[in-house]
């Protein structure tokens, strides 16, 4: 669900542009005092309830007491809150005060990742334990009531110790660590009982069938594990600046178990990721064994991101893993659930730094001849020529491809004239940005590398000069006779 960010005035509508970046959220702005923000209100306390009546996570970029004191007229029942967090004016600070029971100590661990703070947890069950017994993760449903609940963590917190079990269990008689704990409760600090021993005051089972024996009581929490279909999201995650990535994208990120991708790519969004997604990073060039991995992982049961940068399905990872499926090596790939969620490609984000070069019919080509020969991309170079494309180039030079680019425009000037403008863009929404227009004449494989994506221009492409002196470069919608 997206978030609301609250700001009250103009000072925090860039630290809350930060904060939307990482958690799929919407800049509410007080009107008056603030401008570019995603929604104006003009008052702030009917606002707040609204949103918070609505189930709706408010995160609010001002005091404390302030969301307290204009909240407390609706709050009800804990269980039923949403997230609800202030940060500091600066940023330096970040405070959950409600929604305990819906995620929002992660939400302020996520918030405090990416500002680099520590955040101000204080739920005492949590701190000591490291897990939220009454909010299991997705997968997990906790049959006892709250009353139940809550007088079991308070013995717990008071000294018990928990004896752990599975049901069914294969053996009436077996007493703690019955079967193995799952993931979130084995990183947890619960207070367990020795291996094999009675001594577990209190129990915690886990169940994939309820069955009489398994009854829920202040001695007993019963966690009922849901049946898990697998899942893989394909996503592209822009060129690379957090301005560029869709809020599904985004979202996607955050609600994983797994990310897996190249390094590279896993770098660019690192700052969104909490200590509980796992990370498994690769070199580039094994798209194969990646898509294996990924497929695997969600095949398990968990919930997988395989990340690329730019639009998946553009010379990236969402064909490698159809390829890797279509093999059918693995008969539980066929159970998995497969999501591609779209991101702003390369050649999009190289023309908007100049204009509008591809505003005409364009052809979209890779100079990399590993996975084709190079008689192909000759050919394919020749009719797009030919047939008077805007041409977007991925993959130009590599450290063992030098002479393609080169070889490339002399086929492209047997069609095209010398002037033709050339947009050379490279590191696009990273550091190091660069972006230049050249005559195709004068480009050569020292102008590119593998982070380089080239635009060349139609017979129709012109340049034109904004009142700044900028060059734009364009292509227009019609095409002459």
């Amino acid at each position: 669900m997206t978030v609301a960010i609250v700001v009250l005035n103009q000072r925090s509508v860039s630290l809350a542009r930060q904060v939307a970046q990482g958690c799929d959220g919407m800049v509410y702005g007080l009107d008056r005092r603030t401008t570019g923000v995603d929604h104006s209100f003009a008052e702030f306390g009917p606002t707040l309830r609204s949103l918070f009546e609505e189930k709706t996570p408010i995160i609010g970029i001002c005091a404390a007491g302030i969301l307290i004191r204009t909240l407390a007229p609706v709050l009800g029942n804990k269980t039923e809150d949403p997230p609800v967090l202030a940060i500091a004016e600066d940023g330096s600070t970040v405070v959950p005060l409600l929604g305990g029971l819906q995620g929002v100590n992660d939400l302020a661990r996520q918030i405090a990742q990416l500002l680099q703070v520590s955040p101000a947890i204080t739920a005492s069950g949590e701190i000591r334990f490291r897990t939220t017994l009454l909010a299991p993760p997705r997968g997990y449903r906790l049959l006892n009531d709250p009353d139940q609940a809550k007088g079991f963590i308070a013995q717990v917190l008071a000294g018990a110790t928990v004896r752990f079990e599975t049901h069914p269990t294969p053996s009436p008689t077996s007493f703690a660590w019955e079967g193995s704990l799952p993931e979130w409760l084995e990183q947890s600090r619960l207070p367990w009982s020795e291996s094999g021993s009675e001594s577990g005051e209190y129990r915690l089972i886990v169940a994939t069938e309820i069955g009489p024996d398994v009854r829920p009581s202040d001695r007993c929490l019963v966690y009922e594990q849901l049946p898990q279909r697998g899942y893989l999201a394909i996503v592209g995650t822009g060129p690379g600046s957090f301005e560029w990535m869709s809020p599904q994208v985004r979202r996607t990120l955050l609600e994983a178990t797994d990310w897996v991708g190249y390094r590279t790519y896993l770098n660019l969004v690192e700052p969104l990721r909490s200590p509980s997604i796992r990370r498994h990073e690769s070199d580039n060039r094994v798209e194969g064994d990646r898509a294996r991995q990924a497929l695997d992982l969600a095949a398990m049961g968990r919930r997988v991101v395989l990340v690329s940068s730019g639009d998946p399905g553009i010379f990236a990872m969402a064909a490698a893993v159809f390829e890797v499926l279509e093999t059918r090596e693995n008969p539980d790939w066929s159970l998995v659930e497969i999501e591609v969620c779209p991101g702003i490609s390369a050649m999009q984000a190289a023309a908007a730094q100049v204009g509008a070069p591809l505003g005409h019919d364009f052809a979209v080509i890779s100079l990399s001849d590993i996975l084709k020969p190079w008689s192909v991309v000759e050919s394919r170079l020749r009719a797009a020529a030919q047939g008077d494309f805007a041409i977007a180039l991925y993959n130009p030079v590599s450290k063992q491809r030098t002479w393609q680019l080169d070889r490339a425009r002399e086929l492209l000037l047997e069609w095209r004239s010398p002037a033709t403008p050339v947009v050379l863009a490279r590191n696009l929404g990273r550091v190091g940005q660069g972006v230049r227009v050249k005559p195709l004449a004068e480009v050569t494989a020292g102008d590119a590398d593998m982070r380089t994506v080239i635009l060349i221009g139609s017979s129709q492409t012109r340049q034109v000069q904004s009142g700044e002196g900028r060059p734009w470069v364009y292509t227009p919608r019609t095409y002459g006779g």
